[in-house]
């Protein structure tokens, strides 16, 4: 978240009552979580861990003092590797052999790795702390019934702005795409192609997922002049670019947002005019996971309120279990970026899988503006 996230969207990312770790550890039967068939993912609810967990995740995206207690109270081992995209992630899972137990995917990418068959089912609502979802998260586009995943974060995906340094601010995708002079050299983008084109595609009049060719040449014209001005594609570093000063403008997840504006007090969080995404990170456990009882055993410990909380606090996001509100932070509650104000709500929505035929779109102009 999302990314996000140093994050969403993406980042575009997207978005834990009885305690789960008291739940795992009050179980006395023992089990072993080692290599396992993959139907196994929607059996009987595993009672011990041991060994090791390989979490695939966001940049930046869990703290690692509730990953150090989870260690502790589960003795399982966490292994953890970064991605920047949900792209990346998806190009490493199908090329096989990755070994990880637990992803993190966004929405729409989890629509589309069901389709290809790269998820586990695991029937989110069994488990234990699974009547702490949410119930407006319970029943999802990309997941109904949540049989494959499990919601972690939650955001939108806008920009930012160092209010010393600019006097006329962008309120658009329109102007952020042709930003004021004052911004040259000084710029971030995400390096997110759903994010970006789809932000682009805004800003020249059409929506996302867009599938007239005419729009992407319009689009493609956009970044081509918008790249000279950049100081950097990242989705990550963001946060520390902001809050030192490097950067004056970027695109940005609201969560990335709140944590470099506690670093430095002149940022501002814009909801552009044309519409922003609306992301939901998840939990799931790919096809081919070796750990399978514990990839369960984590997701489960996650949608505990206290941990799921501890985990909003750090990357600055909502998330979507019951409860958890009560331990954040009251800062990460009350601030705009995050909770949406009343007047901004119609401006945030999510954004369904684009066609094969966008795809395809996204993909060339992508090249191009990369290339």
């Amino acid at each position: 978240m999302a990314s996000h996230h140093t994050f969403l969207p993406a980042g575009r990312l997207l978005p834990l009552a009885a305690a789960a770790c008291a739940g795992i550890l009050a179980l006395t039967s023992c089990g072993n979580s080692g290599a396992q068939a993959d139907a196994s993912a929607a059996g009987p609810f595993p009672t011990k861990g041991s060994g090791t967990l390989n979490l695939y995740n966001w940049t930046n995206y869990i703290p690692p003092k509730l990953v150090k207690r989870f260690e502790s109270e589960t003795g399982i081992k966490v292994n953890i590797d970064v991605f920047e995209s949900n792209e990346q992630m998806l190009a490493k899972l199908q090329a096989g052999g990755s070994g990880y137990d637990v992803v993190v995917p966004s929405d729409h990418m989890v629509q589309q790795m069901i389709k290809l068959g790269l998820l586990q089912q695991i029937d989110a609502g069994s488990f234990p702390n699974g009547k702490n979802i949410k119930p407006e998260f319970a029943d999802d586009y990309f997941d109904e019934g949540r049989k494959y995943t499990v919601p972690y974060m939650y955001g939108t995906a806008g920009f930012a702005y160092d209010k010393t340094k600019l006097s006329n601010p962008p309120t658009s995708w329109k102007e952020f795409f042709n930003p004021p002079a004052a911004a040259d050299g000084k710029m971030g983008l995400h390096n997110d192609s759903t994010e970006v084109v789809g932000a682009a595609l805004r800003a020249v009049g059409s929506r996302p997922c867009s599938e007239t060719p005419a729009d992407y040449q319009k689009v493609q014209t956009l970044l081509r002049s918008l790249k000279p001005k950049l100081k950097v594609i990242s989705s990550d570093g963001t946060i520390d670019r902001l809050a030192s000063g490097e950067l004056t403008l970027s695109s940005i997840w609201n969560g990335s947002y709140h944590r470099a504006s506690v670093k430095r007090k002149d940022l501002e969080y814009v909801y552009p005019s044309e519409g922003l995404t609306l992301w939901q990170d998840n939990l799931a456990v790919p096809k081919g996971a070796q750990h399978v009882d514990n990839a369960k055993i984590f997701i489960n410990w996650m949608m505990d309120p206290k941990n799921m909380a501890e985990a909003s606090n750090f990357t600055a996001y909502d998330n979507g279990i019951t409860g958890a509100e009560q331990y954040m932070d009251e800062a990460l509650r009350k601030d705009p970026a995050i909770t949406i104000p009343a007047d901004k709500a119609a401006l945030a929505k999510p954004v369904q899988p684009c066609s094969q035929t966008a795809l395809d779109l996204y993909d060339k102009v992508w090249t191009d503006f990369k290339g």
